[in-house]
């Protein structure tokens, strides 16, 4: 057992039809600033996960996206010093809007093989590594 706090956020994977992913690069003023990561936030009590994307991309996208429109792809489990992450990941290639920062987050697209150039949490870096070779075994086609 541990003293650890869970946190549980949600994350979602924006594809376009190029096979480019949406990242945003966390502002300065928040816990692991310039570090990039896949968009998405807390879930609050009460919320799905689905759910908690869907608010969270609206508030830091300005973007639309039905929850049906999710496919569960992968999940994230990482002790940091304070807490454990808990972040099951979506992917979506259905949303309303153009991505744009709400919150001073810098926003970008990469290829797959991108992502491991990206300086990341510790907890998306698995993730990314996930992403980069499902995409190479085509998992995204």
């Amino acid at each position: 057992m541990t003293d650890r706090k869970i946190l549980y956020v949600a994350a979602g994977i924006l594809m376009r039809a190029d096979g480019h992913l949406l990242v945003a690069q966390r502002p300065e003023g928040k816990s692991m600033a310039g570090l990039w990561e896949l968009p998405g936030g807390k879930i609050e009590a009460g919320e799905t996960p689905e759910e908690a994307l869907v608010r969270e991309l609206r508030e830091e996208l300005a973007v639309d996206i039905y929850p049906s429109s999710l496919t569960p792809l992968n999940f994230a489990s990482h002790a940091y010093e304070s807490f454990h992450l808990v972040m099951p990941v979506f992917l979506t290639r259905d949303w309303r809007g153009e991505p744009t920062s709400q919150e001073g987050q810098n926003l970008k697209f990469v290829s797959p093989s991108e992502l491991m150039e990206l300086d990341a949490p510790e907890a998306d870096i698995p993730l990314f590594s996930f992403i980069r070779d499902y995409a190479g075994k085509g998992g995204f086609a």
